[in-house]
């Protein structure tokens, strides 16, 4: 007889143990300093623009926006294995009291993220509309979230992709819009979205109920990606021996990165660390997202010296996340068949990571120039030079003699 309750308890136990392993690193890394940092400041000018923002501002609408996403991603953590689709599916009908746990637990996790949301949109709230009302909508949202949580639960035992994916679509635009009539204080269409709400949750648990079995792969293949980010975050601050990453092809990109490699044998590892930052995602996504968001940020900001010191700090913290890349193919062997010493390993590695970075503070540099002055512009070229001659290569260096 399969405890459902035990099976809960050593299965929390052991995910808490893997996300404290690596939360420590991640709670206490130069990445965290870096985004605290960028959130007060960000605070300072969120306050700045509350006190000159204009009487057209779509403020409800912003609002609603923001929360709707917030309300209706319920993401469900099972805490599966993929072993269990072999040894948990004939108990599946003693599982009933296990899955209820991992539905309360996934919502107490998401609570965290919904409430800062909610508190960092309350400044803008109180500006335009009562601030009586915003702890009212509190609770409705936090009813309104759980069940969400639970007609997601009932939606993924639905086979087909595209419903499930068209369920989230309204679910979240009536969320949204139940959210917006609240704030509008339009009583009557307040009253309707609700009934509608309630329908769709209603339909929700007639599908379910039409399916009689688990969707074991899909819950499965959900917890390992989320997983998987998780390691993919931790990677940026201490190894993860057994993450595994998404490869894709990118032809053009690899085309453009290893095309005027030369054919040489000390040319190995510069093709090496090239092909693989065009085609993982980890690192190819991680480059382009830091960029575009620097580059936002330096749009946004009103500041002249913290528009400079917001693209050295995005340069500063993409160096940070690219660094797993000198230790990413140390699971193949066959590259300890490669006739290269460790000196010029490391002396290529630098030099690829200075050439990532030229490319990406010069594009800041760009950018300064066009947004704010020449000033700026030739500060951040300057400020690139610096950092990519002398200090890259310095940490680098200290960082692989470290591990």
């Amino acid at each position: 007889m399969l405890d459902a309750n035990a099976l809960f308890i050593e299965r929390l136990k052991a995910h808490l143990k893997e996300l404290n392993r690596y939360l420590k690193y991640i709670l206490t890394g130069h990445l965290a300093i870096a985004m605290f940092f960028i959130l007060s400041a960000l605070a300072v000018y969120y306050q700045k623009w509350l006190e000159q923002l204009p009487e057209t501002f779509p403020a409800a609408l912003i609002i609603s926006i923001l929360l709707g996403v917030v309300t209706t991603h319920s993401p469900i953590q099972t805490m599966l294995k993929k072993a269990d689709i072999v040894f948990l599916i004939p108990a599946e009908h003693q599982l009933k009291g296990y899955f209820t746990r991992t539905l309360f637990y996934s919502y107490i996790m998401q609570i965290y993220l919904f409430l800062f949301i909610f508190a960092a949109l309350a400044p803008l709230y109180l500006t335009k509309f009562e601030g009586n009302t915003y702890g009212l909508l509190l609770l409705i949202l936090l009813i309104v979230k759980g069940w969400s949580l639970t007609a997601n639960w009932w939606m993924l035992k639905v086979r087909d992709n595209s419903m499930r994916t068209m369920d989230i679509i309204v679910r979240y635009l009536l969320i949204s819009a139940l959210i917006y009539f609240f704030i509008k204080q339009e009583t009557l269409l307040l009253i309707i979205v609700t009934v509608l709400l309630m329908v769709i949750f209603s339909y929700n648990l007639a599908l379910s109920k039409r399916q009689k079995a688990i969707n074991w792969e899909l819950l499965i293949e959900r917890d390992y990606l989320r997983m998987r980010s998780f390691y993919r975050l931790a990677n940026m601050f201490t190894d993860v021996p057994h993450l595994e990453t998404s490869v894709k092809k990118r032809t053009f990109f690899a085309r453009l990165l290893t095309g005027s490699v030369p054919f040489d044998q000390k040319n190995s590892y510069t093709y090496l660390f090239r092909l693989t930052s065009a085609r993982s995602s980890e690192y190819f996504g991680i480059y382009t997202r830091l960029l575009i968001i620097g580059a936002l940020l330096i749009f946004f900001v009103p500041n002249i010296w913290l528009k400079l010191i917001f693209a050295i700090l995005f340069s500063y913290m993409t160096i940070i996340q690219l660094m797993p890349l000198w230790k990413h193919h140390t699971t193949i062997l066959w590259l300890d068949l490669y006739p290269v010493s460790r000196k010029v390993r490391q002396q290529e590695f630098v030099k690829w990571l200075q050439q990532l970075m030229a490319v990406q503070m010069l594009l800041f540099a760009i950018f300064l120039l066009i947004v704010e002055s020449y000033l700026t512009g030739g500060l951040m070229v300057v400020a690139s030079i610096i950092f990519t001659i002398f200090l890259i290569p310095k940490y680098v260096h200290t960082k692989i003699n470290r591990r």
